[in-house]
């Protein structure tokens, strides 16, 4: 088995997950007839729950398939710390957010989402470059 091809496999995966998750469904919920607000975020936090989860199933079977390549296996690093930082950081403030205008209150403006598209966007470019290193190695 080619460790380094199933490394950048996953990472294509991955990448694929957050472009149609994030830039695909993410914006396009909110045009549909009859989603309100409400609804739509109460989708995104059951859909973004499961991203999360697959990004982290992701991050760790890439990160066993490209250990056989020691040194190689870093690639995976500033992807997997931006997954941090939106998972630990980023998505339970959006959360609490969500949950309060889910609730009927009204939150003061935040940078927040746009912290956050930021990060999916770095987080896109670091997978490239992970597949970029694992497929110079197949």
């Amino acid at each position: 088995m080619n460790t380094a091809l199933t490394a950048a496999s996953l990472c294509c995966v991955w990448i694929g997950a957050v472009v149609a998750v994030s830039f695909l469904e993410a914006p396009l919920k909110f045009r549909a007839p009859g989603i309100t607000l409400p609804l739509g975020l109460s989708v995104g936090r059951l859909v973004f729950r499961a991203l999360t989860r697959l990004e982290t199933v992701l991050l760790v079977l890439a990160a066993a398939a490209a250990a056989a390549h020691g040194p190689a296996a870093l690639a995976l690093l500033p992807a997997a710390a931006v997954l941090a930082v939106q998972m630990l950081v980023l998505r339970p403030r959006l959360d609490a957010r969500a949950l309060g205008i889910i609730s009927g209150r009204t939150p003061p403006p935040s940078r927040l989402h746009v912290l956050y598209v930021i990060g999916e966007v770095l987080k896109l470019a670091a997978l490239v470059g992970a597949v970029t290193v694992f497929g110079g190695l197949s």
